[in-house]
């Protein structure tokens, strides 16, 4: 079993952080996420948001990982459930593969909450256990694993960025459209006196 952990702090507040990790996917920065199921999405009795998501993946894992765990397999499945909570400014994602099991388990959990002495930025917090099972080298194996997480967790920051831009360029053309919309009804209703 191997341990993974990390911390990044996005400059920016909890609020635009969480619905960009809402729509993080798909991204063209980390495109291994090939599609997104919702299973069921609701809100409990305090006002959290739970999700269940399916998420289709492509591992991409080296054809020598791939030899050493027996399988051609590159398509994998994970399931989500994330906890969005608007009172507490906590959102808890974990994720597991549910494909290939028998082989190999990733188990990840991510946390995100506002910076603790800053409001305006959010901390996000990541972990994965890494468990290979039934062969030979799995340290090794695990050890490549937890690379690739690592490089898949620096991607996945660059991809919520990427969201934020574009959630950011969406709300000031809404903005835009909207200074538009209002300037053509003055002028409209000047034209008809």
């Amino acid at each position: 079993m191997k341990i993974w952990s990390s911390e990044h702090v996005f400059s920016h507040p909890w609020e635009t952080v969480i619905k960009a990790a809402m729509r993080k996917y798909p991204n063209p920065i980390n495109p291994c996420v090939v599609g997104v199921d919702v299973l069921e999405r609701s809100l409990d009795n305090r006002g959290r948001l739970h999700s269940h998501r399916l998420l289709s993946t492509e591992w991409g894992l080296p054809s020598l990982v791939r030899a050493i765990l027996g399988t051609h397999r590159t398509l994998t499945y994970i399931k989500e459930h994330s906890v969005v909570d608007p009172v507490e400014k906590k959102m808890e994602l974990c994720s597991s593969n549910i494909t290939l099991t028998n082989l190999v388990s990733v188990d990840e959990r991510l946390v995100y909450t506002p910076h603790p002495e800053n409001p305006g930025e959010t901390v996000l917090t990541q972990e994965a256990i890494i468990t290979v099972k039934g062969v030979s080298l799995n340290s090794y194996l695990e050890g490549l694993m937890a690379n690739t997480i690592s490089s898949n967790a620096r991607k996945g920051q660059d991809a919520m960025e990427w969201v934020i831009d574009k959630l950011n360029n969406e709300y000031e053309e809404l903005s835009s459209l909207k200074q538009e919309d209002v300037k053509a009804s003055v002028a409209a209703a000047s034209a008809e006196t």
